[in-house]
């Protein structure tokens, strides 16, 4: 095959790359752009660790509702307090519960990026292994004979 085929037969395969189908997506950025989405074991901790301390701020404004109850005393015979307090307890449940949701979510973030961590290890300690069983051998003869000359 002469030289000129050959540049020829490129420059057709290269034209044929050039269009391609497209189903339902849009077009790949083509211009090395940067990824919208990151993902690594320091986000997911700093979002654990972030919703986490949020049970604390909730910790001191319940200890401040709390303080704020304190001298009301007895609730009988005045509905304004009974009312009151029935509030307080009903606030202070669902913030409670709140500070629950926090800390659950806090320990599954931060065991999200550890898994994932762990499973991208998991995936590339697998891939070395194949690579290495099926690694090509290396050429046998003809390497080096006849350079030089």
């Amino acid at each position: 095959m002469a030289w000129d085929e050959w540049e020829q037969l490129k420059a057709a395969a290269a034209e044929r790359q050039g269009t391609h189908m497209q189903l339902n997506q849009l077009p790949a950025e083509r211009s090395g752009g940067k990824a919208d989405l990151i993902s690594n074991r320091s986000a997911w901790t700093q979002a654990g660790t972030d919703i986490g301390s949020l049970r604390e701020d909730i910790s001191k404004a319940m200890a401040k509702l709390k303080d704020g109850q304190t001298g009301f005393g007895s609730d009988a015979g005045c509905l304004t307090a009974a009312a009151q307090k029935d509030v307080h307890e009903s606030w202070a449940t669902y913030v409670e519960r709140v500070s629950g949701r926090c800390g659950t979510l806090s320990g599954l973030l931060v065991k999200a990026g550890t898994d994932q961590v762990a499973t991208d290890e998991s995936i590339e300690a697998e891939i070395v292994a194949l690579t290495l069983s099926y690694a090509d051998t290396p050429a046998v003869g003809g390497q080096g004979q006849g350079q030089g000359r």
